[in-house]
């Protein structure tokens, strides 16, 4: 029989590798009065997803093992908001609605606890929108471009849509009924609006949990509009491979996409699974080394007694594993019509 956890065990399992939880002392609050807290992460169908995702996978995975409910909000409407043709949105919806399970159950996580809703369908219904109307009078053009800033595609002249997006963000909250939400450390300001803004509705400000972004291979940030930066869930073995070749890694300098790969992902499944992560080298290179934790690549990396192209190798073969168990060809055929 399973052992039930404490509320500290609970705790420690939520916060290992988040960026910032606001705030911590309700996270602890709300472990220990409720048996089956709720949490949603979402997404909005835009660009193609990443390996990048699997950050906020493995995240989702801790919370249901602390007990969590996840609701998966796949947010149409926001994506229709940040500049996605609404005549292609119904078909990057199917995409996602199929991807996101698909990669999930990649890396281990059973789905059966996982709920999925539609945006549209929860965000066009009367009550919804007559709050965020609410919402609206309280929100200055300022405070709400500033929140949306790191998320909605602005240009110089910005759309009157993507000032909306985090107003309806914040009420994601309240119409899901969760006690908390998940999301990279780009969503911070829209996560503090909505707590600043739901009490002036008579609505409760929520717990929100931050994980940290995973960096391009190439740049600052993995991103959807970058093909170079990424490796997209849909890349072949040999692309996947040739990707990784082309990652910025410096021999020595543990600040990199692949480091922060393997910090963050890679090392925490392999670690929970009480696996080895193995790199293959010749041996007038020093031979095969096996790793179980990420602090002995770190100190490698550093000494250089590890070199990064060793490491590439490696890496790019446990991302084609996960790949690999996904259905590609189901995937190809939905990309296909919604890019």
């Amino acid at each position: 029989m399973v052992k039930e956890m404490s509320v500290e065990e609970k705790f420690e399992l939520i916060k290992r590798n988040t960026a910032e939880i606001i705030s911590e002392e309700g996270l602890k609050k709300l472990l220990k009065e409720k048996k089956k807290p709720v949490v949603y992460w979402g997404t909005a169908p835009t660009g193609k997803p990443h390996v990048g995702y699997l950050i906020p996978f493995l995240k989702i995975a801790d919370l249901l093992k602390a007990g969590f409910k996840v609701k998966i909000l796949l947010a149409d409407i926001h994506a229709a908001l940040d500049n996605t043709p609404w005549p292609i949105l119904e078909k990057r919806y199917d995409y996602y609605a199929f991807v996101i399970p698909e990669a999930i159950r990649a890396i281990g996580v059973d789905t059966k606890d996982l709920e999925f809703v539609k945006g549209s369908e929860m965000q066009l219904k009367p009550e919804y929108m007559y709050d965020v109307l609410q919402m609206s009078s309280y929100v200055s053009v300022h405070d709400a471009t500033k929140a949306a800033a790191e998320v909605v595609k602005m240009t110089d002249n910005p759309k009157l849509s993507g000032i909306i997006y985090p107003l309806m963000q914040a009420m994601d909250e309240q119409y899901l009924g969760v006690d908390a939400q998940l999301g990279g450390t780009d969503q911070r300001k829209i996560m503090v609006l909505a707590r600043e803004n739901l009490p002036k509705l008579g609505y409760e400000p929520r717990i929100e949990i931050m994980n940290p972004l995973l960096p391009g291979l190439i740049g600052k940030k993995m991103s959807s509009s970058s093909e170079e930066s990424k490796i997209d869930f849909l890349d072949n073995e040999e692309t996947v491979k040739k990707k990784m070749n082309k990652a910025e890694f410096i021999e020595g300098d543990v600040d990199n996409g692949v480091m922060a790969f393997l910090e963050y992902f890679l090392m925490v499944v392999k670690k929970d699974k009480k696996e080895k992560f193995s790199v293959e080298r010749p041996a007038k290179f020093g031979g095969d080394v096996d790793y179980f934790s990420f602090e002995e690549i770190k100190t490698d990396v550093i000494s250089k007694k590890m070199h990064p192209m060793d490491l590439k190798i490696a890496v790019a073969k446990e991302i084609s594993k996960i790949l690999n168990k996904m259905n590609q060809e189901k995937l190809r055929k939905l990309a296909e019509k919604a890019y």
